[in-house]
């Protein structure tokens, strides 16, 4: 068969993600490096599905990227994107001048033209946006220190694309090559003065966000009156595909403009729908951009110079930790969230392709270098989240397990109380608050900084500390208290806590919160006898008040979630000792039947004969007509 033919490449690329990334999932690698092994196993290196050709499909599976800025930008409004304007152009600006600027001074050493040291160094500055969020968003680090500042400065570096297109063409040392009119043409303004140019520039990006704010939301209700989701999506892919081609026209960043038109639109009503819509095929897209990444590493050359090649990768790695890490030293952030940031960023980006090729077509750069330097950059990016997961497994365990969040001492406690509060957050904030409106005497302890600091503000006495530390319980009275409530972060520090209490103060009741079933089960094995499941409560208020809706009396729901907890507590202490996957998946089976025939049978012998303090049902029934008069008769007065 025609191995050029699309649909065999579209079942080989099809096959090899569908093999690969389930298989780096189960062993815990990631969607991203299980994407990169398939474009080598298919790729020129291995079995040779693809050829030349994916370097082609890699342009139009960078169209993956611009999706994901799109919905990047639908989730950051406005005035949250203000709010980041700090760490934006301080630790984004900071990070591309200070790398850009070391590699400039390492290329002039090894004898390149200043052109040539210019243009490298801003080009390996950058890192790939689509490798350090989608391995971030799959390990829930978004929403963290690390994830916020990644985050920052790639939204920098994107924007720092535009000037480095503008002037790139200004470093011209070699002769242009044969194909450069035929790349010239591709852009509309490129034989426009540069004034010109610079006012038409400013002019697309201001009619993208002009048109995402007045034009796209009418457009949005027209189509949602006509009730066709395809609709939706063909409306969703048209905008994003329009903006791509835009920007591509007059030689601007189609991820910039697709972000900026995904910010525009973040207060729509809109947003969630769009979302949901391009979702699928910003997965699809960017998983072809990773295998395609893959499938052209030359593998020939990595052997044919595999020093040169490693030395390369190596300085260029460790140059950017070395600079990220001073940047997040600066900003003030944590050890381990500074480890995650400056690693995640560490490899250069996939518009290094596309300023590379532009790079060629301009006579700033030679082939050679050219080709040897994506063989580099294409390495890093499969390095990247094997770093990550490196970094996560052996040094960031031993950082949280070995030290505080923060530097800074415990404080001294001068006060006794009968209670002792572990962990302020939500959870334990609530417990506090409501002692502390009962006159309840509560010494409160957190490792958070942020946190305490914030709580001192309302008006709380919060002590900062480890309190998993004897030295720290004892000087908070835990010889003397009654009791302690333990509801720190993360589950694994509970148990550190509780091993501690049992050693040092064995006489000390505890109260310990868990986050789920599988928490409380590690407790009990603990030897815990008082365990809280923080969302067993509510879910049975919510089922209490799903009956009473039906149609149930309140006094029968309540009594049937008493019932149903009463139940579920036994058989959780009864599961908490099978260790067995398969036994413990058919005893669980075994007791929720049991739980659903006990209750069914117990509602059924209740019946409807019961009406004890249901106030709701009571007054209504005093409102209705007598059925014996049709209502007729009215009340005596009292």
């Amino acid at each position: 068969m025609d191995q050029n033919n699309i649909f065999f490449q579209a079942m080989v690329y099809l096959a090899a993600a569908v093999v690969m990334v389930p298989i780096a999932k189960k062993l815990n690698l990631g969607s991203v490096l299980g994407y990169l092994l398939a474009g080598v196993l298919i790729g020129p290196a291995v079995l040779g599905f693809v050829g030349h050709e994916g370097e082609s499909v890699m342009h139009f599976a960078e169209f993956g990227v611009v999706m994901m800025l799109f919905i990047i930008g639908l989730e950051l409004e406005p005035t949250v994107l203000w709010r980041m304007r700090r760490s934006i152009i301080g630790m984004g600006g900071l990070q591309v001048a200070g790398t850009a600027l070391l590699l400039f001074t390492g290329a002039m050493m090894f004898g390149l033209p200043w052109q040539q040291a210019v243009a490298l160094g801003g080009i390996l500055a950058l890192s790939s946006t689509a490798i350090v969020l989608q391995t971030m968003q799959e390990k829930g680090l978004m929403k963290t220190a690390s994830g916020q500042s990644a985050f920052s400065v790639l939204l920098f570096q994107d924007i720092a694309v535009i000037p480095m297109l503008a002037l790139f063409p200004l470093l011209q040392n070699l002769p242009l090559p044969a194909s450069a009119d035929d790349h010239s043409s591709t852009s509309m303004v490129a034989h426009l003065p540069a004034w010109l140019q610079a006012l038409v520039l400013l002019g697309v990006v201001a009619s993208i966000i002009v048109a995402a704010r007045f034009i796209m939301r009418p457009l949005f209700r027209l189509i949602a009156a006509s009730r066709l989701h395809e609709m939706f999506t063909a409306t969703a892919l048209l905008i994003v595909v329009g903006i791509t081609v835009l920007m591509t026209m007059v030689g601007l960043s189609p991820a910039l403009g697709s972000f900026l038109a995904g910010v525009v639109l973040a207060n729509s009503e809109y947003r969630h729908e769009l979302e949901s819509n391009i979702e699928p095929f910003k997965g699809l897209l960017l998983g072809l951009f990773f295998i395609s990444v893959g499938a052209t590493i030359d593998f020939r050359q990595v052997l044919d110079q595999p020093l040169q090649l490693a030395g390369i990768v190596l300085g260029l790695m460790v140059l950017k930790v070395l600079v990220l890490f001073a940047i997040g030293k600066i900003f003030k952030m944590g050890l381990d969230q500074n480890l995650i940031y400056s690693v995640a960023l560490s490899q250069v980006g996939e518009f290094a392709f596309v300023l590379f090729s532009f790079s060629a077509s301009n006579g700033i750069l030679p082939q050679a270098l050219i080709d040897t330097m994506i063989a580099a950059v294409a390495i890093s990016m499969a390095l990247s989240p094997l770093l990550l997961l490196a970094l996560e497994r052996f040094v960031l365990q031993r950082i949280v397990t070995n030290t505080p969040d923060d530097d800074r001492p415990a404080d001294t406690i001068m006060e006794e109380n009968p209670v002792i509060i572990a962990g302020f957050g939500d959870f334990g904030n609530a417990v506090g608050r409501f002692l502390r409106a009962h006159k309840v005497g509560v010494t409160i302890l957190d490792n958070d900084v942020e946190r305490v600091e914030l709580l001192r503000r309302l008006g709380f006495k919060v002590y900062y500390g480890d309190a998993s530390r004897s030295e720290l319980l004892a000087s908070a009275g835990a010889a003397k208290a009654k009791l302690i409530i333990i509801t720190i972060e993360p589950s694994e520090k509970r148990l550190e806590l509780i091993n501690t209490i049992k050693k040092h103060f064995p006489n000390l009741r505890m109260l310990v919160r868990a986050s789920n079933r599988f928490d409380a089960y590690d407790q009990m094995n603990a030897g815990m006898l008082h365990i809280y499941r923080e969302t067993i409560d509510t879910a049975l208020r919510v089922g209490v008040d799903t009956m009473h809706f039906l149609g149930h009396r309140n006094y029968t729901a309540t009594r049937a979630a008493r019932q149903f907890l009463r139940l579920d507590e036994a058989n959780l202490k009864k599961l908490s000792s099978i260790r067995d996957p398969d036994e413990y998946i058919n005893t669980a089976r075994e007791k929720i039947e049991e739980l659903e025939q006990t209750l069914q049978s117990d509602l059924f012998h209740l019946g409807k004969s019961e009406k004890s303090w249901d106030e709701e049902g009571l007054i209504a029934e005093a409102l209705q007509p007598n059925p014996i008069n049709n209502g007729q008769e009215k009340a005596a007065p009292k």
